[in-house]
């Protein structure tokens, strides 16, 4: 596997550490971050592997590609499904990139977290993660000088969950990964684009809404709840 991202890398230093980072990842540790990762490769300290997060320079979109292709070609189905979420990290400071509090599943409340939306390609040959986006809430896009000392780049705009989920969505699509749906959360369900481009592109979904969100039958707009109630049990 590290074979076919090796590439992406343009030392021989970042590659090599990247292997012992996954192989960390792999192993039976009782907590995973860079003191314990870096521990298991037999470094002194944690400085090699902050580095290859924070700064070292390889092509991470190329490995997720690399990566993506992998397990379509292990996985691949065209009756596969495609699966949006957000998940969340818990965090205790104030200073990792879009970190405050905000609603995570992790917790199931309001904590102060990390989020981001993940894209899961799932077939009856297993399931996998092909791609990610961090969300970054709209109180850090309005700080400045907080955008600057974590590193985000200017040309970074506030982007809504579903507009991360159809950004990935599309990418997965026009690489020709094949899926015959695709299904998510109210959150998703919620969006007229997202489910908009699914429909342009002739992409099946399952997507909750709330039970009164309105919904176009008839010629008439009805509460998805009374709308349901109209429809036959045997149905």
């Amino acid at each position: 596997m590290m074979g076919r991202v090796a590439g992406r890398f343009g030392r021989v230093e970042p590659r090599r550490r990247a292997r012992a980072f996954v192989l960390g990842l792999l192993a039976d540790l009782p907590r995973k971050n860079c003191w314990t990762i870096a521990e298991h490769a037999g470094d002194a300290s944690p400085d090699g592997m902050q580095h290859l997060l924070s700064r070292a320079v390889w092509d991470h979109d190329a490995v997720r590609d690399d990566v993506r292709a992998y397990l379509v070609e292990h996985l691949g189905d065209p009756e596969a499904v495609l699966v949006v979420d957000e998940t969340g990290d818990l965090k205790k400071g104030t200073t990792t990139v879009g970190v405050q509090r905000q609603y995570t599943g992790t917790a199931g409340r309001i904590e102060n977290a990390q989020v981001a939306v993940y894209l899961v390609y799932a077939s009856d040959a297993g399931h996998a993660l092909i791609d990610r986006e961090l969300y970054v809430p709209q109180g850090w896009i309005d700080s400045p000088n907080r955008l600057q000392a974590a590193g985000i780049p200017d040309q970074v705009g506030f982007v809504t969950k579903p507009a991360l989920a159809q950004a990935m969505l599309t990418r997965a699509l026009n690489a020709a990964v094949p899926a015959a749906w695709v299904t998510g959360d109210e959150v998703y369900g919620a969006d007229p684009r997202l489910r908009t481009e699914l429909e342009a592109r002739g992409v099946g979904y399952v997507l909750a809404v709330a039970r009164d969100h309105p919904i176009r039958a008839g010629g008439a707009t009805h509460r998805a709840d009374a709308l349901l109630r109209r429809v036959p049990a045997r149905a």
